[in-house]
């Protein structure tokens, strides 16, 4: 079993009811939740006519290949409407693997530590509240936050919302 963090999002309907169905249906699929962050509210990355986001980060166990987990993802996103239009535009889910063990892949498809979260404070401070241990080049998460730009603009949300999944 390998350790993975995943962040899912959404922005689009009943965005806490999509990140819930994401869990339930990534369980359905050899993918063990073990610790689910605070939920976040965000305004949009890169495409900003688009309604806010709920975010939080997930760590998980599977005994899933990299590239298997990534086709389990693909298909619940698909599964939950997911319509890839507009480069970051509205989503009903979005789910992406952060970390998968100490794995490293850059890969056309698939690139792990993903390439932006360490740029990315609705990533990093959910992540941070579920694995504060996380350093980058031995730089603690909660230090990485602290020099983000645009961590005012993380909103707590709502806490203990996965104990309903």
């Amino acid at each position: 079993m390998t350790d993975t963090y995943m962040s899912i999002g959404s922005n689009v309907g009943d965005r806490e009811g999509y990140l819930k169905s994401a869990l339930i249906k990534l369980t359905k699929n050899s993918v063990i939740i073990e610790k689910v962050s605070p939920i976040y509210e965000t305004e949009p990355v890169g495409y900003k006519e688009q309604g806010k986001f709920l975010n939080a980060v997930v760590q998980t166990k599977t005994e899933l290949k990299p590239h298997e987990l990534l086709k389990v993802i693909n298909t619940v996103e698909k599964e939950l409407g997911r319509e890839r239009v507009i480069r970051w535009g509205p989503r009903t889910i979005d789910i992406d693997i952060l970390l998968y063990g100490d794995v490293i892949i850059n890969d056309d498809d698939l690139k792990i530590p993903h390439e932006r979260m360490w740029e990315r404070a609705f990533v990093l401070i959910p992540l941070n509240d579920i694995a504060p241990h996380i350093t980058k080049d031995g730089v603690k998460l909660s230090r990485i936050i602290e020099m983000l730009p645009d961590k005012e603009g993380v909103k707590l949300y709502k806490r203990d919302w996965h104990k309903v999944v």
